[in-house]
């Protein structure tokens, strides 16, 4: 929701008019000093507000945006997915925290100088930023201090605006009045922000700590293992890589050890990340979800934004095939999706294809930590069609329908929150992938006892995880034309990533 102009007068920074850069860094340095003009205006007038000062009225800064104006249809080189626009047009985006996605706005702007050889423009958008998202990451306002406010804080500044606030543009039903600029990236400014805000809420870490590759569990076993082996490295120098941190934004740098935990513990939210830190955010984020298609959907909408170059589920599922044995892989390479969470974003009848990819790294990852190859990989690894539910007491309700569909399917597993995070990472033109490891059997009465739970987890575990990091790590020294190909996009796509 918008502030009312119309009712009286109101206050903004002075207007800027768009300014066309054919250097990339200069785009960039522009977009910052716009959004650093702006918020600060914002927050200025909050200070008063808090104060006590009584504003003459409403307080309104914009979002800067980024332009280009293309009016040929030259061939440019297209083999990267990214970069370029399809068609002649004028294509415009809101741009918000450019410090925090400077890389990415520097690669992405620099692709469409070079491919286009034209300008892109930098200036003032028409979107007003809400007050909510002019605070700086880590910024924290008293709430008591708000108590005894005369006028409403939504009478004297914008607020979050749930009819920009949406998916629109990477769902495919964005329709532009006449006149419009067509989209140039995914998300809108207010839709980052919003689900930047709502990282820090479920992972209790900062949106600036989250890697390019991304591991998602729903083991706490999977945390403490990862954990452990951060910490270790960290302790001897770190490799590859610089620094962990864990929720509450507890860093261990490289060359120390890990401190303490704080008096009476940490306090975990509902999805915790853990991030092992490398240079141009190149790492590798640990998240764990939870149970569940819900919180499968909600992490990946939020982390989407940061657009990340990759993500994996690791998890544990119940093996449909008597051949099966507890501990054995599963890789998926289709999905039966009986979650229900997307199915207004993406319709059922959607195809989520495997990618040769992310299907290549996660089988030779195998290889090379079970040590099998060829033949003898099938011992353990089956790759085939994974079912994801909604419904996690499925056996206690008549299944027959049920296990029909999965006969007819083919599937060869069955899990809670596979199917949400491929279908996701197609929608949002991430690339995905799934590693399942066979914990039960129960249509063929196989499930774990109390001592072989612990012994299964405590075997299986560190392997799996091993292997996760070695996919995502392979996936790292690809190509990007490789890695995003264009088989995730449509035919009439954003030019950035």
């Amino acid at each position: 929701m918008t502030v009312d102009f119309s009712i009286g007068s109101h206050s903004s920074p002075p207007s800027l008019e768009f300014e066309a850069f054919h250097q990339a860094q200069a785009a960039v340095e522009r977009l910052t000093e716009i959004y650093g003009r702006n918020t600060a205006f914002i927050r200025a007038a909050f200070q008063d507000v808090v104060n006590g000062r009584d504003l003459p009225g409403p307080v309104r800064a914009y979002y800067p945006a980024i332009r280009i104006r293309v009016d040929t249809y030259d061939l440019i080189d297209s083999r990267l997915s990214f970069g370029h626009v399809a068609e002649p047009g004028i294509y415009q985006t809101t741009v918000t925290q450019p410090t925090l996605f400077r890389d990415y706005y520097l690669e992405q702007i620099g692709l469409l100088i070079q491919n286009h050889g034209v300008a892109v423009e930098v200036g003032e958008s028409d979107s007003p930023i809400p007050l909510h998202f002019a605070f700086p990451e880590g910024a924290y306002v008293e709430g008591e201090r708000l108590s005894g406010m005369r006028r409403p804080l939504r009478d004297l500044f914008d607020v979050p605006d749930l009819a920009v606030t949406d998916d629109a543009i990477v769902n495919g039903s964005w329709h532009g009045r006449d006149g419009e600029p067509r989209p140039l990236a995914p998300f809108t400014a207010p839709r980052v922000d919003y689900s930047l805000h709502r990282l820090q809420h479920y992972t209790a870490t900062a949106p600036s700590y989250f890697q390019n590759f991304v591991l998602f569990t729903n083991y706490q076993f999977y945390v403490d293992e990862f954990c452990a082996r951060a910490r270790a490295l960290m302790a001897e120098g770190g490799g590859d890589y610089d620094a962990l941190v864990e929720p509450g934004n507890r860093m261990t740098h490289r060359g120390e050890t890990a401190a303490a935990p704080p008096a009476g513990g940490v306090r975990l939210p509902q999805m915790p990340a853990y991030h092992l830190v490398r240079s141009n955010h190149s790492g590798i984020t640990l998240v764990n979800i939870g149970v569940g298609p819900s919180n499968a959907k909600t992490i990946t909408d939020h982390i989407a934004v940061l657009r990340p170059h990759a993500w994996l589920m690791l998890g544990h599922c119940a093996g449909l095939r008597d051949s099966q044995r507890l501990g054995d892989y599963v890789l998926a390479h289709g999905y039966v999706r009986e979650d229900h969470v997307l199915d207004d974003d993406l319709p059922t009848w959607v195809p989520v294809p495997p990618l040769a990819e992310v299907q290549v790294a996660l089988e030779q990852a195998v290889e090379e930590v079970a040590g099998l190859s060829g033949w003898e990989l099938k011992r353990i690894m089956r790759t085939g069609t994974v079912a994801s539910i909604d419904n996690r007491n499925w056996e206690l309700r008549d299944h027959t329908e049920l296990v029909q569909r999965f006969t007819q399917s083919r599937a060869i597993a069955l899990d809670m929150e596979s199917a949400t995070i491929a279908a996701n990472g197609f929608r949002f033109r991430v690339p995905y992938g799934t590693l399942l490891c066979v914990s039960d059997k129960p249509l063929h009465g196989e499930l774990k006892l109390p001592g072989m739970a612990s012994a299964f987890y405590r075997d299986q575990v560190n392997q799996h995880l091993e292997i996760g990091i070695r996919a995502l790590e392979r996936l790292r020294d690809m190509p990007p034309e490789r890695l995003h190909s264009r088989k995730l996009r449509t035919f009439m796509e954003t030019a950035f990533q």
